[in-house]
């Protein structure tokens, strides 16, 4: 490849650059005459794996509701809305004349663990159930249904390992995925003017590159720091690296935890660190999570609740669940927060113009709370009455909850945790490359240095040889064409310059051998050339 479309493709997201690899990848497989390889795309990551059973509870309780609704109405093909008074007696008729099957006895159990343990009125949960999976209804309250709400705050209680479990303590908001939530927070921080222009933004890397990108669109336009984490130190912050965070121009800090791609999450000793700095020193910080990966990880340790007042946390079920084409998402918020009373100590110039945003809501606009300011922006305040993530989605993300909640044994986890874990030993054993020896990793990617694969394989001389004379978007073009395997340029993470990522989640187990195979021989052919320069 030529030095001007190298540049250019250095400057492109990875996920660009992946579609680039895979147009290669499949042109050159097409050509391939022998039957034993295959095309294999491992840059993506939404995973090849999902849950059944709550998606099939979730198509019982469909049918349950719309034939109740059907059978009130005189008319062939219309129905009309559910009366609240009675109907939960209507579901129990409905489930003792079901046949039963597991998903239905999963539903059943979910339902009335939900009543038990919220002490909700049966009535009113089931009407808000059966009347948010038929979706007949805006989404009333549009942040999220209330009974719902504390099913989600309890399963993220039990994800992020909380040790007070106070529903009351938090509120949330339901997005279409963790990244429109993203997206929802930065535009509420720029239009209450808690953040702006050139502002400094911490970004702990390596990181999911939009959330490099972000930050600086022009819409933001604020300055990035970067707060670097390296494999020698088992992607834990530095001393060096935290001391960035005690800038008071930094107006926010922005992390994934565990993290895309390190797949790494922060050990007790580093959070405590973290959380020390912040209550020392910066007690005004907004910090930004995004913990779609906790359920992979055993023992979790995270910030949320040691400083919830400063943080703003993201959920997604993509991943978990293998639902990323439900887009299910969450925003969490402490109630005592910092971003309110930040909210009320603005100039009054600027409340003043903020006021103009929500004064067709309320003659109170200061009133607005700002995980309410969240829902308002998402569908730019004029739109207000039309916001809320969809009722039947949020059924469906209910049923997730519950799911987890009552696989006491983490029977679910087990099997999906075992499978990566088969995965990245498949990858790793035929590379003839050690994983990085952590009790805190996912799985869920791999984040390889080719300099330290070449270091590992061969010698120290051949390391320093291919980190000079080796381009990684030209060995990852390489990989693609002659071995027919698409990976992503881990630059574009952040990343060191020489390494590419591996999503473990969304081909078959086996392939992993081939990719193993695949780099080890690439590798091999760049030490021959590295022996015929000597």
């Amino acid at each position: 490849m030529n030095k001007n479309l190298l540049d250019k493709i250095h400057k492109m997201s990875p996920f660009e650059t992946k579609d680039l690899l895979i147009d290669v990848a499949q042109k050159s497989f097409k050509k391939n005459k022998d039957k034993t390889k295959k095309y294999i795309n491992a840059g993506r990551g939404n995973p090849n794996f999902f849950n059944t059973t709550a998606r099939k509870a979730f198509t019982h309780f469909m049918h349950f509701a719309v034939d109740l609704a059907e059978s009130s109405s005189d008319f062939k093909e219309i129905a009309f809305r559910c009366q609240k008074d009675g109907l939960y007696s209507k579901y129990l008729k409905f489930i003792k004349k079901a046949e039963k099957n597991p998903s239905l006895i999963f539903l059943d159990k979910a339902i009335n663990w939900a009543i038990k343990n919220f002490k909700y009125n049966k009535d009113e949960f089931m009407f808000e159930l059966v009347d948010a999976v038929i979706g007949d209804f805006y989404p009333m309250p549009y942040r999220i249904l209330p009974c719902i709400e504390k099913i989600v705050i309890e399963y993220l209680f039990d994800i992020l390992a909380f040790e007070k479990k106070d529903v009351n303590k938090y509120e949330i908001f339901a997005t279409e995925g963790a990244t429109a939530g993203m997206i929802y927070i930065f535009n509420s921080l720029k239009y209450n003017k808690l953040i702006n222009p050139k502002d400094k933004i911490g970004i702990i890397t390596p990181i999911f590159t939009p959330y490099l990108e972000i930050p600086e669109l022009f819409e933001f336009q604020l300055k990035e720091i970067f707060i670097e984490t390296k494999q020698e130190d088992k992607w834990e912050i530095s001393d060096e690296e935290l001391e960035k965070i005690k800038d008071p121009n930094m107006k926010a800090i922005f992390m994934v935890n565990p993290a895309n791609p390190a797949s790494v999450s922060f050990t007790e000793k580093t959070i405590d660190k973290v959380v020390n700095l912040i209550k020392k020193h910066r007690k005004d910080l907004i910090v930004i999570i995004d913990s779609v990966y906790a359920n992979f990880i055993y023992d979790f340790k995270c910030l949320e609740e040691k400083i919830s007042e400063n943080i703003i946390s993201v959920y997604s079920f993509s991943k978990y669940f293998g639902a990323t084409g439900w887009r299910l998402g969450v925003i969490m918020l402490d109630k005592d927060n910092i971003f309110d009373k930040m909210l009320k100590k603005l100039p009054k110039s600027d409340l003043e113009e903020i006021d103009k945003r929500y004064i067709t809501i309320t003659p109170k606009p200061r009133d607005i709370k700002f995980i309410d300011r969240l829902a308002i922006d998402s569908r730019d305040s004029a739109l207000a009455h039309t916001s809320g993530l969809s009722c039947p989605q949020q059924v469906m993300m209910s049923f997730f909850c519950l799911f987890e909640l009552l696989d006491k044994k983490k029977f679910y986890k087990n099997e999906l945790t075992d499978l990566l874990r088969k995965r990245s030993s498949n990858l790793y054993n035929n590379l003839g490359y050690k994983s990085l020896d952590v009790q805190n990793t996912s799985h869920y990617y791999a984040l390889i240095d080719m300099v330290d694969v070449a270091r590992s394989k061969y010698n120290a001389s051949f390391a320093k040889w291919f980190e000079k004379n080796v381009d990684m978007i030209e060995f990852l073009f390489k990989l693609a064409k002659e071995k027919f395997v698409v990976a992503l340029p881990g630059e574009g993470f952040h990343a060191a310059k020489s390494s590419l990522r591996i999503s473990l989640a969304n081909i078959e187990t086996e392939d992993y051998i081939e990719i193993g195979i695949a780099i080890k021989e690439l590798v091999h052919q760049y030490y021959e050339r590295f022996k015929k320069s000597k």
